[in-house]
């Protein structure tokens, strides 16, 4: 085979083969095929697609291109979870030891944060003590008893997929359905679960802006996740303002803490019952919707969901007593409150630029290389469809210096729209695709 002749064919709406497509990405994997040619190739794709045949096989070859996760030696069912990334995002704190509380075990691998969305990694850092760099025979041990593990990821698993991936960030090729869905169930697949739930964001603060395209997603993911052999489920949220109050490592897992105290009522733990609520019909834990809702609300009315989330920070290294006593973890010195300069309604809140706030304090990275500073980030007091007077304060800022705070301040003011007309919020959950 030759590489032109498959740029050539793709570039000309043509479908490549199996035979094909696993020699393009082993032969780019192991260096034989040139950056410019898979730019190329990426390109070609982006513009032409790729029909469900493709898809599949483009994810299987991914997976096949490294090492797989045997979770054999974990007891009964075994489930992971993803999201597309968004502002606020601390779901997997919340779900995994409320899903591991009711009996489903929760094998995860997750990643950092790069630019305005943060990393679960970063965030479980706020933890004294804590680390993701557990070898797979301590991963699997953790999760059989304690009942849920999150590692970092590791080089060996989907090589192609990090490569691939790279090449995509600076080709301007990111945005293409099958080169998304390829890449998060790749890794889905080889981390080894049974049942993978898909949380896909639609908003502006998310990486699919519409709903169309964020439905066309998820039905994708479902499809090949199917084929695969996984029951896979993808629930669409909304990402027009963010997920949850607090924006910022160490504040996010405090507003997690409160979730898993019962504290928190708000459209974090909306999404963790909604999710949670398909990994247990799907794992067979539970017979329907309403019965599978009830065993996680009793998950944290009970207090046994905060016991597990305890369990698995002392197990990675971590100091449990922040569990228990938020205080303990990451605080920043400076606390300034962002008055509202009109009062009203409000409109809109603009998730991208709420999280670029927190980025900006020390919060996120614009480079892979940029060291996090735990403490800093944004308190939202106010979302979209609340009422605010002139002079309330819309949200906190968790500054390391006074200089940094007012810059933020200002940034955060820009990011709400206050109107005059009462709004109504849209809904939360916008669909499941089975």
């Amino acid at each position: 085979m030759r590489m032109t002749d498959l740029i050539g064919k793709k570039r000309d709406g043509g479908a490549l083969s199996r035979d094909e497509i696993r020699w393009m990405i082993e032969g780019y994997t192991k260096g034989d095929i040139p950056d410019y040619q898979m730019s190329a190739m990426c390109m070609a794709i982006y513009y032409q697609g790729m029909d469900s045949e493709e898809t599949y096989e483009l994810t299987m070859a991914m997976l096949d291109s490294g090492d797989k996760i045997d979770l054999s030696g974990v007891a009964g069912v075994k489930a992971d979870k993803h999201s597309t990334g968004g502002v606020g995002d601390k779901t997997s704190l919340v779900l995994c030891p409320m899903v591991a509380a009711c009996g489903v075990h929760m094998a995860k691998l997750s990643g950092r944060g790069l630019g305005h969305t943060g990393g679960t990694i970063d965030k479980l850092e706020s933890f004294p003590g804590f680390s993701t760099a557990i070898a797979e025979d301590a991963f699997i041990r953790q999760v059989n008893e304690v009942g849920f593990a999150i590692a970092g990821q590791t080089a060996e698993l989907c090589p192609a997929d990090k490569k691939l991936y790279a090449l995509r960030d600076v080709t301007a090729t990111v945005a293409s359905r099958p080169l998304i869905v390829s890449s998060i169930l790749c890794k889905k697949l080889a981390a080894g679960a049974d049942v993978i739930v898909l949380d896909v964001k639609t908003g502006s603060g998310a990486f699919m802006q519409t709903e169309e395209a964020a439905f066309d997603l998820a039905k994708g993911l479902t499809e090949v996740g199917r084929r695969a052999g996984k029951k896979v489920v993808a629930v669409v949220t909304d990402m027009d303002e963010p997920l949850g109050n607090a924006v910022g490592n160490a504040l996010e897992v405090k507003e997690a803490l409160a979730a898993l105290r019962g504290e928190y009522k708000g459209d974090l733990l909306e999404l963790c019952l909604t999710l949670g609520t398909q990994i247990l019909r799907e794992g067979g834990v539970a017979k329907d919707d309403g019965e599978a809702r009830q065993m996680l609300e009793h998950a944290i009315e009970s207090g046994a969901a905060l016991e597990k989330f305890a369990a698995f920070v002392t197990a990675q290294g971590g100091d449990a007593a922040a569990v228990y006593d938020p205080a303990l973890l990451p605080e920043a010195p400076v606390k300034l409150e962002v008055p509202a300069t009109d009062g009203g309604w409000v409109k809109r809140i603009h998730a991208e630029d709420v999280g670029l706030t927190s980025m900006r304090l020390g919060g996120g990275r614009a480079a892979k290389d940029d060291v996090i500073d735990l403490a800093v980030g944004v308190v939202l007091h106010k979302k979209v469809g609340d009422t605010v007077a002139a002079g309330e304060s819309l949200g906190t800022i968790h500054a390391r210096t006074g200089e940094a705070a007012k810059e933020a301040a200002d940034m955060l003011r820009a990011c709400f729209e206050i109107g005059p007309e009462k709004v109504e919020r849209a809904p939360f959950i916008k669909g499941v695709v089975r």
